[in-house]
């Protein structure tokens, strides 16, 4: 059974691209660009998510959607990590939303400080992906924080991450994104491995998808 269904392949592959141009960049790189970018792909992100053919909404869902609501962008929360490859890599098996598991290779460790604390995610590589050219160099990193189950999904959330060509990176949680569980239980969606949690609230990316309301 394929990892992701053809609308997560999708914006899987969008999510790469973004990655590279702003989470593997150069520490030099401009805010205002950093800001833009993720404007961009949150309006690229909109316009998925209301395409019949790719959105993971519910139809019910899908008639009255306008825009997905995120926190608001915040640099503080595009952090500078250092990239550390793992010398031994062994598949293990990641823990589904359904009865299935996937297999995972742990291959390198970010860490990274925020209000001073260092925190550290594993980033991991997915088995299936191997198989394809175009993401032999896709990066997964999973997560929960203490917003779980208040503002932000209660299953955690994704940020996609491409293999740097320096130790020296940005990891910016603003392009963290909800499982596509989330938004339909049909899917069957990894979850976030103990070793990936944040004991803080990161108030950045996207919130929880509250049905019914209105989204800004």
């Amino acid at each position: 059974m394929p990892l992701f269904n053809k609308f997560s392949r999708l914006m899987n592959y969008l999510y790469v691209f973004l990655a590279c141009l702003i989470c593997n960049t150069s520490i030099a790189q401009n805010d205002d660009l950093a800001i833009e970018k993720i404007k961009e792909y949150r309006e690229n992100t909109r316009l998925e998510f209301l395409d019949p053919e790719e959105t993971p909404l519910e139809k019910k869902d899908l008639k009255k959607f306008t825009d997905l609501d995120y926190f608001p962008i915040d640099l503080k929360y595009r952090v500078r990590a250092n990239f550390k490859e793992h010398s031994a890599k062994k598949f293990f098996k990641m823990k589904t939303t359904t009865e299935r598991s996937l297999e995972y290779i742990r291959f390198a460790e970010l860490t990274f400080e925020i209000d001073g604390q260092k925190y550290s995610l594993q980033a991991y590589q997915n088995e299936d992906l191997l198989q394809n050219p175009a993401f032999s160099d896709y990066l997964f990193i999973p997560f929960n924080d203490d917003t779980n189950g208040l503002e932000s999904y209660g299953g955690g959330r994704y940020i996609d991450f491409k293999i740097p060509d320096s130790a020296e990176v940005f990891l910016d949680f603003n392009l963290a994104y909800n499982p596509s569980c989330c938004y339909n239980g049909k899917f069957s969606c990894p979850i976030p491995p103990q070793e990936n949690y944040l004991p803080i609230q990161i108030k950045a990316g996207a919130k929880d998808f509250g049905k019914g309301k209105k989204k800004k």
